[in-house]
């Protein structure tokens, strides 16, 4: 069930605010807490890259979180700032803003009232704003492009509908993972194999530094690799 709402004398598009998605288990989110990005990066074809947001924190805690996804139309927060307010302990609010690098859709004060709430973070295919204060802040914030100037406050978009960010399409309840290396989103219904693709990941890496240490790496598979052939 969906709420539409708008002036009928308004030429603005009507903005959607869809139900939220059952929550993820605490359990599960906690486990893919652990998972490097870049592990669950190669883990599984369905496990999507969010590119080009760049960390505008400096806060090391790995952000995880289900994505509480927000789609508004270019330099538009309204619906930002209604997300904040509906954001359930834990969400990641990833924001389509339609990568628009002229207004920021977040600054210190909504960042200050996210972390107030409970959000985990913020992914933003847009711009954001008082940088001293997110590099300082321990919430997590990605975003595409950095602005001085401030959004249009108007309602124009969806929440909880699917959102288009860092070339990938999040869906509301996707699990967000984010750390140092970028971000990543994990399709609910593949948490868990993605999970277990990271464990023999980290379990095959623990082996090769091992033998890193050890001085006995077989790096025999690089000239088979390229079929023998030596390079000049």
């Amino acid at each position: 069930m969906s709420v539409a709402m708008s002036s009928p004398m308004s030429a603005l598009p009507r903005h959607r605010i869809h139900a939220p998605p059952a929550p993820a288990p605490a359990a599960l989110i906690e486990a893919l807490r652990a998972c490097p990005t870049a592990n669950l990066a190669d883990a599984l074809p369905e496990v999507a890259v969010l590119l080009g947001l760049t960390a505008r924190h400096t806060a090391t805690a790995p952000m995880c979180g289900p994505a509480l996804t927000v789609r508004v139309a270019a330099g538009h927060n309204l619906l930002v700032q209604h997300a904040i307010d509906l954001a359930r302990p834990g969400d990641v609010i990833v924001i389509d803003g339609a990568g628009d690098a002229e207004r920021a859709l977040i600054g210190e004060i909504m960042s200050r009232w996210a972390l107030r709430r409970g959000v985990a973070g913020f992914v933003i295919d847009g711009a954001v704003r008082d940088i001293d204060h997110l590099r300082q802040s321990p919430l997590p914030v990605y975003a595409r492009h950095v602005s001085p100037r401030g959004p249009v406050k108007e309602g124009v978009g969806e929440i909880h509908g699917d959102a288009h960010v860092g070339g990938a399409v999040v869906r509301a309840g996707d699990l967000i993972v984010g750390d140092l290396d970028g971000v990543v989103s994990v399709p609910v219904q593949h948490a868990e194999a993605a999970i277990e693709a990271c464990a023999a990941c980290a379990a095959r890496e623990r082996d090769t530094l091992d033998r890193i240490r050890l001085g006995t790496l077989d790096r025999s598979w690089i000239a088979k690799a390229l079929g023998e052939k030596t390079l000049r």
